[in-house]
């Protein structure tokens, strides 16, 4: 295997160092001349391609295995109410990939500049298929307390199912059962909502307070136009009666402006708004949530999506599936300690672990 060659070439912590100074740049060729100018390390792009994506690989896989696990349990995340809470969010993030049209063009184009340099070559390698489109959509989970000072996230590139199963062995893993308060913060998505309710995680499901706050502004513009003063004040005291009086209250404020709209496109305008927010009804309540002292906001898990997809991100950036994945992988914030295997329990049990 890759990671086995490579660790009986480089040492553990040449990798460690490659695998960091990698996370800071745009490429793996200034990820080169930073290992060379600074730690006088002579390796190539391509090796370094590999080493790294083969180290996020082998952490991708200990962690399916459970051999990798957070320092934090749910236990630990005690709040100033002297209750235990743990925070679960999800989302999905684009990434962009090598279409396997892409990948044609490239053989081809080496195989034009070998004909042209008149040299016998060794063959290429099997070609691997690329992706039917540029780009796909990565699951994002993330697990936090109320300070963010503990944090676990994870990644899939699988599709919703494998998303739940990855929440539900990241739940696993921090005990997140045994927390007393455990609240789901997302963007609305019904995938996200319906993968949290199939594996249990948690009844407490809320929709972020500032994706309702963006469709109330997208139907303030319809109603009022871009720029007007009356429609500023109109959505501020909706998310107000939203934040603080609940869901009725705002319905009532809804349904009152509707009954004044003789136009059809403003009408169309709040319909969306308030079909939005009837689909989401069991999600919305603000004033219950801040009663417990429960956030309402789904930043830190739109915050954590930048973070873990920046490295492979960017102009002229394009991965195959697999070595995206593991590139996220080597982003996740979270301290982990591996699980130390017992008489009793030789291995960390794997019932978690997607097919």
């Amino acid at each position: 295997m890759l990671v086995d060659a490579t660790e009986s070439t480089i040492s553990e912590g040449v990798r460690e160092m490659a695998c960091r100074v990698n996370q800071d740049t745009s490429s793996f060729i200034k990820t080169a001349a930073n290992l060379q100018r600074t730690a006088h390390i002579n390796v190539s792009k391509e090796t370094l391609r590999q080493l790294v994506e083969g180290e996020g690989k082998a952490v991708l896989k200990a962690m399916q295995r459970a051999e990798l696990s957070p320092d934090w349990s749910a236990e630990d995340c005690t709040t100033e109410q002297q209750t235990t809470r743990v925070y679960l969010g999800c989302d999905g993030v684009k990434v962009p990939l090598v279409t396997d049209e892409e990948k044609k063009k490239r053989r081809k184009d080496i195989r034009e500049k070998r004909r042209r340099r008149g040299r016998k070559c060794k063959p290429l390698p099997r070609g691997k298929t690329g992706a039917d489109c540029a780009y796909k959509d990565f699951k994002v989970g993330y697990l936090y307390d109320e300070t963010k000072r503990r944090r676990y996230v994870g990644v899939t590139a699988g599709n919703h199912e494998a998303a739940g199963r990855m929440l539900r062995r990241m739940g696993s893993q921090v005990q997140l059962s045994r927390a007393e308060e455990r609240v789901a913060l997302v963007d609305g998505a019904p995938w996200i909502r319906n993968q949290i309710e199939f594996h249990g995680l948690t009844e407490n499901i809320g929709l972020d307070f500032y994706h309702l706050q963006e469709n109330a502004q997208q139907a303030r513009r319809g109603l009022f136009g871009e720029e007007s003063d009356e429609g500023g004040c109109w959505v501020s005291d909706l998310m107000h009666t939203f934040k603080h009086d609940g869901y009725d209250s705002a319905w009532g404020t809804m349904t009152e402006k509707r009954n004044s709209l003789g136009s059809q496109k403003k009408l169309a305008a709040l319909d969306r708004l308030m079909q939005y927010a009837a689909e989401r009804r069991a999600m919305i309540q603000y004033p219950e949530y801040r009663a417990k002292h429960w956030q309402i906001g789904s930043g830190p898990t739109e915050a954590e999506c930048k973070t873990t997809t920046h490295r492979v991100k960017g102009r002229g950036r394009r991965w195959d599936s697999a070595n995206a994945e593991a590139m996220m992988a080597l982003f996740r914030p979270a301290r982990q300690r591996p699980v130390e295997p017992t008489l009793d329990n030789p291995r960390p049990p794997n019932e978690l672990e997607p097919p």
